[in-house]
């Protein structure tokens, strides 16, 4: 009767086992498509065996624990993986507006084109050969009033298209001000909540150490949409908790996330950010916010800075051989719109007064002198603000531009196969396999189907012995 009475209990043991395997096999295919989750399986192990009277008795089978199927190194890959990634598409993404903004098409030989049919809407390159244009008209029927006009309304639309281009740069610099702003504001919802999930995975798990699997999903969830943002750190502290940290500009941790705490908020402070408590400057090569930084300062700044440099080298040049003799107010361009956001016609200056020469009416020396800049080669090396000619320098300008755009859009097709397959290999450990789980599932319930047939005999010989032998 022992024999029976302890066969009854291992089965009964046996059958919760089961039960608990199908329920998690049951829960991963549940979550197939869900890419936070990592799979799970149910450990068997042994209750061990005692000695009867009549010898050596298993105590049958039980379920150890649930086991999560995580490899920590290539979760910390995929989250430095993520971090790139998203730097490389968010200088991507700075860029394209950039471009836009250039109203060029850049295209990567590195030429400029007009953007549109009529090149004298085509941008600033097209702006640039019509003013010049303008004057080479002039200087061939120096006294027609047509022409005059013309040229007033050339050299119009080239001060609009300087000011534009600026203006459309500088909101494209705004713009990154305020989605770094944003990306910030995400950073600090996402440390305040693996902080408190920290919290909740530090009750479960003491003194039970890998029991909260849920939680450690969830918080792993927003671990790789943190490094998405900043190329965040993970140390392993007790009960299953972690710190969160940040390099800064001395290759020092910076401390996030302390358990259960978040030591500090991250804040932008105009050129980088800081973090911590003290609140420190801190330095990182990658993430969403890094590549934005990245754009503004580099590229389109630069951008800024050249078009800057062309509209100075017009302006002394032009006003130089339009007004040889220096007459007050008898420049071109006002002498103190040196810049591209600020360059202008001299105030007054209107198709009557406009000179073509300097001599009789017939005369077209400024005319051709003005025309003649077009081809001219300047040098810094003899104190002008640019090396080449004017439309040599801003397709060098805008080429920069291009080059720097056609290089992270390589970089974010290399990164995106290079996540893509960090993942390939962290799915091969950790995603869900339908075809795995659907012969787990046979299995356990054909394991459950064999623990429930002992049931069922050993309950028919107890009813046997008790019932029946007494008859």
């Amino acid at each position: 009767m022992s024999g029976l009475f302890s066969t009854l209990g291992s089965s009964v043991k046996a059958l919760t086992a089961h039960s608990r395997a199908i329920e998690t096999a049951g829960k991963n295919l549940a979550n197939v498509n869900n890419t936070a989750y990592a799979r799970q399986r149910v450990l068997y192990g042994d209750r061990g065996t005692v000695m009867t009277a009549q010898g050596a008795e298993s105590l049958g089978l039980e379920a150890l624990a649930i086991q999560q199927l995580r490899d920590t190194l290539l979760d910390n890959q995929v989250m430095r993986e993520l971090a790139l990634k998203a730097g490389f598409e968010s200088e991507q993404r700075a860029l394209d507006r950039a471009q836009a903004g250039l109203g060029q098409n850049i295209n990567r030989a590195n030429a400029t084109t007009a953007s549109g049919s009529n090149a004298s809407t085509g941008g600033l390159a097209a702006a640039l050969d019509d003013y010049f244009n303008a004057f080479q008209s002039l200087a061939a029927r120096p006294t027609d009033s047509g022409e005059r006009q013309t040229l007033l309304q050339k050299a119009s639309i080239l001060t609009d298209r300087f000011q534009q281009t600026d203006a459309r740069l500088a909101q494209v610099q705004s713009d990154i001000d305020v989605e770094i702003q944003s990306g910030v504001s995400d950073v600090n919802r996402l440390l305040s909540t693996i902080a408190d999930l920290n919290s909740q995975i530090g009750r479960i798990e003491s003194g039970q150490p890998g029991t909260a699997i849920d939680l450690r999903d969830q918080r792993q969830a927003r671990l790789e949409e943190l490094s998405a943002k900043l190329p965040v750190e993970v140390r392993n502290a007790t009960n299953g908790q972690i710190q969160v940290v940040l390099r800064d500009a001395t290759n020092t941790d910076v401390v996030l996330v302390d358990l259960a705490s978040v030591t500090g908020p991250v804040t932008f402070a105009g050129s980088g950010l800081t973090a911590g408590a003290p609140a420190t400057a801190v330095e990182f090569s990658s993430g969403a916010i890094r590549g934005a930084l990245n754009a503004r300062d580099g590229a389109v700044q630069t951008l800024r800075d050249n078009l800057s440099q062309l509209a100075r080298q017009i302006v002394t040049s032009v006003n130089a051989a339009y007004n040889p003799t220096s007459v007050p107010g008898g420049d071109f361009f006002n002498a103190a719109g040196l810049t591209a956001g600020t360059i202008t016609l001299t105030p007054g200056l209107t198709a009557a007064n406009l000179r073509a020469g300097t001599g009789a009416a017939g005369d077209n020396s400024i005319a051709a002198a003005v025309a003649a800049l077009a081809s001219q080669s300047f040098s810094t090396g003899s104190g002008d603000v640019i090396d080449g000619t004017f439309s040599q320098f801003y397709s060098g300008a805008v080429s920069n531009l291009g080059q720097a755009l056609s290089s992270v859009n390589s970089r974010v097709e290399d990164q995106a196969n290079i996540t893509n397959l960090i993942k390939s290999q962290r799915d091969s450990v950790s995603g869900v396999s339908l075809d795995e789980e659907m012969a787990d599932l046979v299995r356990f319930q054909r394991a459950f189907q064999a623990s429930s047939r002992v049931f069922s005999v050993v309950d028919e010989l107890l009813d046997t012995v008790v019932n029946r032998l007494g008859r």
